[in-house]
Protein backbone atom coordinates (compact mmCIF):
# COMPACT_ATOMS: atom_id res chain seq x y z
CA UNK A 1 0.00 0.00 0.00
CA UNK A 2 1.39 3.34 -0.95
CA UNK A 3 0.01 6.84 -0.83
CA UNK A 4 -1.72 7.62 -4.11
CA UNK A 5 -1.96 11.35 -3.69
CA UNK A 6 -5.75 11.28 -3.39
CA UNK A 7 -7.18 13.51 -0.71
CA UNK A 8 -9.71 12.88 2.00
CA UNK A 9 -12.83 14.98 2.52
CA UNK A 10 -10.81 17.15 4.91
CA UNK A 11 -8.40 18.06 2.09
CA UNK A 12 -5.36 16.17 3.43
CA UNK A 13 -3.40 13.55 1.56
CA UNK A 14 -4.79 10.27 2.90
CA UNK A 15 -1.37 9.20 4.15
CA UNK A 16 -1.35 12.24 6.42
CA UNK A 17 -4.44 11.23 8.40
CA UNK A 18 -3.74 11.64 12.11
CA UNK A 19 -2.81 8.58 14.16
CA UNK A 20 -3.51 8.57 17.88
CA UNK A 21 -3.92 6.09 20.73
CA UNK A 22 -7.25 4.31 20.69
CA UNK A 23 -9.80 5.61 23.22
CA UNK A 24 -12.59 3.69 24.92
CA UNK A 25 -15.06 5.71 22.85
CA UNK A 26 -13.45 4.20 19.69
CA UNK A 27 -14.19 0.56 20.60
CA UNK A 28 -17.46 0.23 18.64
CA UNK A 29 -15.94 1.91 15.57
CA UNK A 30 -12.84 -0.31 15.74
CA UNK A 31 -15.03 -3.41 15.96
CA UNK A 32 -17.07 -2.32 12.92
CA UNK A 33 -13.86 -1.47 11.03
CA UNK A 34 -12.43 -4.97 11.53
CA UNK A 35 -15.71 -6.63 10.59
CA UNK A 36 -15.60 -4.65 7.34
CA UNK A 37 -11.87 -5.11 6.68
CA UNK A 38 -11.97 -8.86 7.41
CA UNK A 39 -15.15 -9.62 5.44
CA UNK A 40 -17.37 -10.17 8.44
CA UNK A 41 -15.06 -12.61 10.27
CA UNK A 42 -15.99 -11.96 13.91
CA UNK A 43 -12.84 -13.61 15.27
CA UNK A 44 -10.71 -10.55 14.54
CA UNK A 45 -12.83 -7.97 16.42
CA UNK A 46 -13.32 -10.53 19.21
CA UNK A 47 -9.52 -10.87 19.42
CA UNK A 48 -9.16 -7.09 19.76
CA UNK A 49 -11.75 -7.03 22.56
CA UNK A 50 -9.96 -9.78 24.50
CA UNK A 51 -6.43 -8.44 23.95
CA UNK A 52 -7.40 -5.00 25.27
CA UNK A 53 -8.14 -6.42 28.73
CA UNK A 54 -5.97 -9.55 28.93
CA UNK A 55 -3.45 -9.38 31.79
CA UNK A 56 0.08 -9.23 30.38
CA UNK A 57 3.55 -8.05 31.47
CA UNK A 58 3.55 -5.50 28.64
CA UNK A 59 0.46 -3.31 28.37
CA UNK A 60 -1.15 -3.38 24.92
CA UNK A 61 -0.73 -0.41 22.63
CA UNK A 62 -3.62 0.30 20.30
CA UNK A 63 -3.67 3.00 17.61
CA UNK A 64 -6.27 4.43 15.26
CA UNK A 65 -6.05 6.51 12.10
CA UNK A 66 -8.85 9.03 11.89
CA UNK A 67 -10.43 11.15 9.18
CA UNK A 68 -12.18 13.89 11.09
CA UNK A 69 -14.10 11.95 13.72
CA UNK A 70 -14.24 8.68 11.75
CA UNK A 71 -11.93 5.81 12.69
CA UNK A 72 -10.60 4.52 9.35
CA UNK A 73 -7.67 2.33 10.44
CA UNK A 74 -6.56 0.41 13.52
CA UNK A 75 -3.67 -1.69 14.74
CA UNK A 76 -2.47 -2.95 18.06
CA UNK A 77 0.64 -4.37 19.68
CA UNK A 78 0.24 -6.98 22.38
CA UNK A 79 2.53 -9.02 24.58
CA UNK A 80 3.89 -12.42 23.63
CA UNK A 81 7.06 -14.25 24.57
CA UNK A 82 10.10 -15.51 22.75
CA UNK A 83 11.48 -18.77 24.13
CA UNK A 84 15.14 -17.91 23.54
CA UNK A 85 18.16 -20.05 24.54
CA UNK A 86 19.37 -17.61 27.23
CA UNK A 87 15.98 -16.67 28.72
CA UNK A 88 12.38 -15.78 27.93
CA UNK A 89 12.16 -12.43 26.11
CA UNK A 90 9.09 -10.19 26.22
CA UNK A 91 8.13 -9.26 22.66
CA UNK A 92 5.16 -7.73 20.88
CA UNK A 93 2.84 -8.99 18.16
CA UNK A 94 1.34 -6.56 15.67
CA UNK A 95 -2.18 -7.88 15.12
CA UNK A 96 -4.56 -7.05 13.73
CA UNK A 97 -4.02 -4.32 11.16
CA UNK A 98 -7.26 -3.18 9.56
CA UNK A 99 -8.24 -0.31 7.30
CA UNK A 100 -11.74 0.46 6.07
CA UNK A 101 -12.00 -0.82 2.47
CA UNK A 102 -12.61 2.64 1.00
CA UNK A 103 -9.36 3.88 2.64
CA UNK A 104 -7.19 0.94 1.57
CA UNK A 105 -4.29 1.46 -0.86
CA UNK A 106 -3.79 5.03 0.37
CA UNK A 107 -0.93 4.58 2.84
CA UNK A 108 -3.05 4.42 6.00
CA UNK A 109 -1.85 0.92 6.93
CA UNK A 110 1.77 1.87 6.26
CA UNK A 111 1.53 4.85 8.60
CA UNK A 112 -0.12 2.74 11.31
CA UNK A 113 2.71 0.20 11.07
CA UNK A 114 5.40 2.90 11.25
CA UNK A 115 3.69 4.47 14.25
CA UNK A 116 3.37 1.12 16.02
CA UNK A 117 7.01 0.17 15.39
CA UNK A 118 8.21 3.55 16.66
CA UNK A 119 6.11 3.10 19.82
CA UNK A 120 7.51 -0.42 20.34
CA UNK A 121 11.05 0.86 19.84
CA UNK A 122 10.48 3.70 22.31
CA UNK A 123 9.36 1.09 24.83
CA UNK A 124 12.67 -0.77 24.28
CA UNK A 125 10.91 -3.83 22.89
CA UNK A 126 13.47 -5.82 20.88
CA UNK A 127 11.16 -7.62 18.44
CA UNK A 128 7.73 -7.27 16.85
CA UNK A 129 6.21 -10.32 15.16
CA UNK A 130 3.22 -10.75 12.86
CA UNK A 131 1.48 -13.04 10.41
CA UNK A 132 0.85 -11.46 7.03
CA UNK A 133 1.72 -10.91 3.40
CA UNK A 134 5.49 -10.91 2.89
CA UNK A 135 5.06 -8.65 -0.15
CA UNK A 136 3.27 -6.02 1.92
CA UNK A 137 5.18 -6.19 5.21
CA UNK A 138 8.71 -6.59 3.77
CA UNK A 139 8.50 -3.02 2.49
CA UNK A 140 7.48 -1.86 5.97
CA UNK A 141 10.36 -3.11 8.11
CA UNK A 142 9.59 -6.82 8.51
CA UNK A 143 11.54 -9.85 7.34
CA UNK A 144 10.87 -13.56 7.11
CA UNK A 145 11.43 -14.80 10.66
CA UNK A 146 12.37 -18.43 9.99
CA UNK A 147 15.34 -17.36 7.90
CA UNK A 148 16.94 -15.50 10.82
CA UNK A 149 16.55 -18.01 13.66
CA UNK A 150 12.91 -17.79 14.79
CA UNK A 151 10.40 -20.61 14.98
CA UNK A 152 6.73 -20.08 14.37
CA UNK A 153 4.22 -20.74 17.15
CA UNK A 154 2.10 -22.90 14.80
CA UNK A 155 2.42 -25.19 11.80
CA UNK A 156 -0.68 -23.44 10.39
CA UNK A 157 1.32 -20.27 9.71
CA UNK A 158 2.94 -20.45 6.26
CA UNK A 159 6.68 -19.84 6.62
CA UNK A 160 6.71 -16.71 4.40
CA UNK A 161 3.87 -15.17 6.47
CA UNK A 162 5.72 -15.49 9.80
CA UNK A 163 7.62 -12.20 10.02
CA UNK A 164 9.60 -10.10 12.46
CA UNK A 165 10.92 -6.56 12.81
CA UNK A 166 14.17 -6.28 14.77
CA UNK A 167 14.26 -3.04 16.76
CA UNK A 168 17.01 -1.12 18.57
CA UNK A 169 16.97 -3.30 21.72
CA UNK A 170 17.39 -6.52 19.68
CA UNK A 171 20.51 -8.59 20.40
CA UNK A 172 21.78 -11.47 18.21
CA UNK A 173 21.22 -14.12 20.92
CA UNK A 174 17.47 -13.38 20.79
CA UNK A 175 16.33 -16.29 18.65
CA UNK A 176 13.93 -19.12 19.37
CA UNK A 177 10.23 -19.90 19.33
CA UNK A 178 7.48 -17.30 19.47
CA UNK A 179 4.83 -18.16 22.07
CA UNK A 180 1.55 -16.39 21.35
CA UNK A 181 -0.64 -15.00 24.11
CA UNK A 182 -3.51 -17.30 25.07
CA UNK A 183 -6.15 -15.13 23.34
CA UNK A 184 -4.79 -16.04 19.89
CA UNK A 185 -5.33 -19.74 20.66
CA UNK A 186 -8.63 -19.40 22.52
CA UNK A 187 -10.21 -17.52 19.61
CA UNK A 188 -8.54 -19.64 16.90
CA UNK A 189 -6.74 -16.63 15.43
CA UNK A 190 -3.52 -18.43 14.58
CA UNK A 191 -2.67 -19.10 10.95
CA UNK A 192 -5.47 -17.00 9.50
CA UNK A 193 -3.40 -16.05 6.44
Amino acid sequence: MTTTGRTSDAGRADGALPIRPERESDHAAVRALHLSAFAGDGRVPDLVDVLRVAPAPLEPMSFVAVDGTEVVGHTMLTHSRLDAPERIVDVLVLSPLGVLPRYQNRGVGTRLIRHALAAADARQTPLVFLEGSPDYYAARGFERADRIGFRSPSLRIPAPAFQVARLTAYQPWMTGTLVYADAFWALDCVGLR
